[in-house]
């Protein structure tokens, strides 16, 4: 849960922080916010 709650601080922060961004820069910081999803639950026991 705590991985998912720390993706979706970086998922609002993004949309909110960046609202012109284009489709394909929100691919790509989904893309970047997945591997640190995948990353942190090496090291984060839910």
């Amino acid at each position: 849960m705590k991985v998912f709650i720390i993706w979706l601080i970086g998922v609002i922060l993004w949309n909110f922080g960046y609202p012109t961004a284009s489709p394909l820069e929100d691919v790509l910081v989904a893309i970047i916010l997945s591997f640190i999803s995948m990353y942190l639950k090496k090291f984060i026991k839910n």
